[in-house]
């Protein structure tokens, strides 16, 4: 006898913008942030964020069903407080804030995915560049505070990843560092702190520059991080023992990402390593999911770009002149995708 088939899994699949832009609303209402103080009831919630009282109760309890917000009795006298992972992550007083990404997620990729039907028809991206206001990177460079704003948000869900990195890969036998689209130079300051003898560098626009020197003096290792300006397909990269790219090879196709891995070769000094730190693919394409799903984001944001997997990674290193390759998960689905040369 044939076990009956549930339509629940495919529904929840195919409704769960409903609890997307649930979320991303809280994000954007600072609800969360908010609750940072303390329980607090509907009617103060009302109050407080500004909520029309037709739907709060919806709103909130939808929260609550998500095992994002907590509720303590029933009723206008129940009070609602953070949960744990909404306390550590979505207050923006904790040092462990990531709703910077959902804030941009909210502002400009909810939208742009309406279009994805569109960008698998035509294979081309659906933000800005849709209506004539540029590039990602010409939009979000071209004014310091949306850039800065940017940084932020890609610093917070980046932050698990570079404390795993250093955690689980040792660089203490090193000398030098250089991170490769280093961005507001968040990366170079975590691998600065846990390893005092290694000399390191943020390289990126000159846009970002001014960002990452007030982080880096922020963070009191600007003795140790030097700030530089360039562009990593037109200036040849600096010399050091361990070169890294956050986020940065997904970016691109096929042929500029063998560029910046025959670039990243070139620069690593002998006995050295090249690190990706990327949301890595398994082989089979089965299981990241999330790997999968921003490989698609980078359809709806970039002309050429994709996410891979540590196959691809491999033998692309192998051609640059790369010996061996090792995949470290991370922190959930990233993984640093760490090349080796001779």
């Amino acid at each position: 006898m044939k076990s009956q088939v549930d339509p629940g899994h495919i529904l929840q699949i195919g409704m769960g913008f409903f609890a997307s832009k649930t979320l991303l609303s809280a994000v954007e209402l600072e609800l969360f942030t908010k609750l940072g103080a303390g329980a607090l009831t509907g009617p103060q919630i009302a109050t407080q964020v500004g909520l029309h009282p037709r739907s709060l109760y919806d709103f909130l309890d939808t929260l609550v069903s998500l095992g994002v917000l907590a509720r303590s009795g029933n009723g206008p006298a129940a009070l609602y407080r953070n949960g744990a992972e909404a306390a550590a992550f979505l207050d923006k007083k904790s040092a462990t804030y990531v709703g910077g990404i959902l804030e941009m997620a909210n502002a400009r990729l909810y939208r742009f995915w309406g279009d994805l039907t569109t960008a698998l028809r035509t294979g081309k991206p659906q933000n800005e560049l849709k209506t004539g206001e540029g590039s990602l990177f010409e939009v979000l460079y071209s004014d310091e505070q949306r850039l800065e704003q940017f940084l932020r948000a890609m610093q917070g869900v980046q932050m698990g990843n570079f404390k795993a990195l250093v955690s689980k890969v040792n660089l203490s036998r090193y000398a030098s560092f250089l991170d490769v689209g280093g961005a507001n130079g968040f990366l170079s300051t975590v691998v600065a702190r846990q390893f005092p003898g290694l000399r390191c560098t943020s390289f990126d626009l000159p846009a970002a520059a001014p960002i990452a020197k007030r982080l880096v003096a922020a963070a009191g290792v600007a003795e140790r991080v030097q700030v530089v300006a360039g562009d990593f397909f037109k200036d040849p990269f600096p010399h050091a023992d361990v070169i890294t790219m956050g986020n940065i090879l997904h970016d691109w196709d096929e042929r500029q990402k063998k560029a910046l891995i025959a670039k990243a070769y070139a620069a690593v000094n002998r006995g050295g390593l090249f690190i990706a730190i990327e949301n890595i693919i398994d082989d089979a394409r089965r299981k990241n999911t999330f790997g999968l799903l921003m490989s698609l984001n980078m359809l709806i944001e970039v002309p050429g770009g994709f996410d891979y997997t540590g196959a691809q990674f491999d033998a692309w290193c192998k051609e640059a002149g790369f010996t061996r390759t090792k995949i470290v998960p991370l922190a959930g689905p990233s993984s640093a995708a760490i090349a080796y040369k001779k």
